[in-house]
């Protein structure tokens, strides 16, 4: 029986010498997971290479050329990000295109939202595709005849929600399941963030004449939105009508706006591009500044086409790479921005008119010949992709750079999948974690189980150093092997993958969308915070107690009233030790071993208040440990006591 007449003094913490008593203070494993959330939180913030429209649906302009300048791309701004980075980094490797030099196309944007940018009507939320099989829908302009190119495509650092294509795609093989196929925006996407496989396609890669462009007519086939144009400067629209006067079809009219993006015209291709001297940025753009990168001319020329009547949409993609033995290596330096007009039965129809001076300008057979009548538009010389810009892009030029795949293994850390590799790591290490804890328990586990049985109090007469007092018999220490540091860290080992797995999770998320990341990381704590938050302050008591620190008796009480108010039975201040014994014993179903285990720590327990006792006790780890095991077989905690332990939430008495 546990009886007495001691009260049990109000709660109180007894501190090593320079060991601080605030609750505060951390030790050393609780830092290194707050610093892994932490972590967790500040990776998802971060952007990275090869995200080019990494989100197809809900997607905004808040990245690092969000809204530059007032227009341009709105959303999938990582555009800029790729030409703006110092280190080039390679994302595909090509095959089967031999000499050819085509763009290879990720996405497409149908809507122009006023001094803000392209984007994707509806936010992308109406996008609609077929499952990429063995034959896709016809692409608009593509009746299916001629040969189809096969084109080889092996990814090597490219994570994202599109899959390039070249031309007008007729088969892709070896794609994931999941990726969808819109024959209308020419884009397949999938509607998660991946890393795929190597695949294959067969497109069409005709090329329509100047001649077959000129006799084309306008079509209502399309959705309206790749001809609505709003809100659009009364002098941009005046400037276009003034560079297709005298043009008699909508290929010369495209074909005047096209010209007219050149450097003779005082148009610059460069990645860095200052704030609008104009209220209206588009406007800036065109009769002013003249200065941007690929995403302002694209942007600004499709506007022009819709003015004109004719059909338009950006692409977003990459420039042709540079030949590497028997590929094509595509970079993050070849990211590039387009405009794609549509001509009836021809389809879309392709038109850079970025003035690219580096060799990587694309100027296709129907622009070569010039105007119908043999003369430049108005205030027009020569194409745009043909002309030695004035002044060089702000990118490293191609034929200055180094072999890619040596500059890829030199700048193995700018990777852009570094967040997703880095997320893996996290959670191996995680679950390894829990490997060593599974081990290192076994291994204690057996040595417990093979150390001698020590004999129960009606199995065994007193012994020499014995006391009584009153009904309770309290034993003398026994001989205790010293406790091992590894058992007192092991409990640590959960919790810290714990922390690995939440910050896992959030760099996962963040490859979607860095707020996301943020948002599964907070989530996450909330749902795991308490739990983690009780096992840090156990993990903090159980140390100190098997490492027999001042106050280990305080620190196993503290616990136990804690495991108590978990379960739902929490010790009034105002029982005694003995009292708070008696019930915790029957309301608990306490077994042999477990009410053992009490006694021993009620006694270390009075000794230490009453006796100043401040030697160690080697008694009450085991005999704590032994309550502990009590405790989990005869009143096991349920999942929500697990999940959301009474003991963080109470109030302190």
């Amino acid at each position: 029986a546990v009886d007495g007449n001691h009260r049990h003094r109000r709660w109180r913490t007894r501190e090593a010498p320079g060991r601080s008593g605030k609750p505060g203070v951390l030790s050393a494993p609780v830092a290194v997971v707050c610093a892994a959330i932490v972590l967790g939180l500040l990776g998802g913030a971060i952007t990275w290479v090869g995200t080019v429209g990494r989100m197809p649906f809900g997607g905004s302009g808040n990245g690092p050329g969000a809204g530059s300048g007032g227009f341009g791309i709105q959303p999938f701004t990582e555009l800029r990000g790729m030409l703006d980075q110092g280190a080039n980094r390679e994302l595909f490797k090509v095959r089967g295109l031999g000499t050819d030099r085509r763009l290879m196309r990720a996405m497409t944007l149908d809507t122009y939202y006023p001094n803000k940018g392209w984007g994707l009507h509806d936010e992308g939320r109406s996008q609609q595709g077929s499952p990429v099989g063995p034959r896709l829908p016809a692409a608009p302009g593509d009746d299916g005849t001629g040969a189809a190119r096969k084109i080889d495509v092996e990814p090597t650092s490219w994570r994202d929600n599109w899959l390039p294509v070249y031309g007008a795609p007729r088969v892709i093989d070896g794609a994931a399941n999941g990726y969808l196929y819109d024959q209308i925006s020419g884009t397949v996407f999938t509607t998660r963030s991946e890393a795929p496989p190597s695949y294959t396609e067969y497109a069409s890669l005709k090329e329509p004449t100047a001649a077959e462009l000129r006799v084309t007519s306008r079509v209502d086939d399309l959705p309206p939105r790749y001809t609505e144009i709003e809100q659009v400067d009364n002098r941009v629209r005046a400037k276009t009508e003034q560079l297709i006067t005298g043009a008699s079809n909508d290929f010369d009219r495209a074909s005047a706006i096209w010209r007219y993006f050149t450097a003779q015209n005082g148009f610059v291709y460069d990645t860095n591009t200052g704030p609008a001297n104009d209220a209206d940025a588009l406007a800036d753009f065109i009769l002013n500044n003249k200065r941007g990168f690929c995403e302002q001319f694209a942007s600004a020329m499709a506007v022009m086409l819709r003015v004109a009547g004719i059909p338009s949409r950006v692409a977003i993609g990459f420039t042709p790479g540079v030949q590497v033995n028997d590929y094509l290596s595509i970079s993050t330096q070849d990211a590039h921005a387009w405009v794609e007009a549509y001509f009836g039965d021809k389809g879309w129809v392709t038109f850079d008119p970025t003035p690219l001076s580096d060799g990587r300008g694309i100027t296709p057979s129907y622009l070569q010949a010039g105007p119908q009548d043999g003369t430049q538009p108005d205030d027009t010389q020569v194409a745009p992709s043909t002309v030695q810009s004035s002044a060089a892009p702000t990118g490293v030029p191609r034929d200055t750079e180094p072999n890619l795949p040596a500059q890829a293994a030199k700048d193995a850390s700018g990777s852009d999948g570094w967040l997703f590799d880095f997320a893996v790591v996290l959670a191996l290490l995680g679950a390894g974690a829990l490997v060593v804890a599974a081990l290192l328990r076994r291994l204690f586990d057996r040595r417990r189980q093979a150390a001698p049985p020590v004999p129960l109090p009606d199995e065994a007469g007193p012994s020499p150093g014995d006391r009584s007092e009153g009904a309770l018999l309290v034993r003398a220490p026994a001989p205790t092997a010293a406790p091992s540091r590894a058992q007192a860290l092991l409990g640590w080992l959960p919790l810290l993958a714990a922390g690995l797995w939440i910050t896992a999770l959030g760099l996962l998320a963040a490859t979607v969308a860095w707020w996301l990341g943020v948002l599964v990381v907070l989530v996450s704590l909330l749902v795991a915070g308490p739990a983690m938050m009780r096992e840090a302050v156990r993990r903090r008591r159980l140390q100190r107690i098997v490492q027999q620190q001042p106050g280990a008796a305080d620190a196993a009480w503290a616990e136990l009233r804690a495991e108590c108010a978990d379960r739902g039975l929490p010790i009034p201040s105002s029982d005694t030790v003995r009292v708070a014994g008696q019930k915790l014993a029957a309301k608990h179903h306490l077994d042999d071993e477990g009410r053992e285990g009490l006694r021993t720590v009620i006694g270390v327990l009075e000794r230490s208040w009453y006796g100043e006792d401040e030697t160690p006790q080697p008694e009450l780890q085991p005999a704590f440990e032994g309550l502990r095991r009590s405790l989990r077989r005869n009143a096991p905690l349920s999942w929500k006591g697990r999940l959301f332990p009474r003991s963080v939430f109470r109030n302190r008495d």
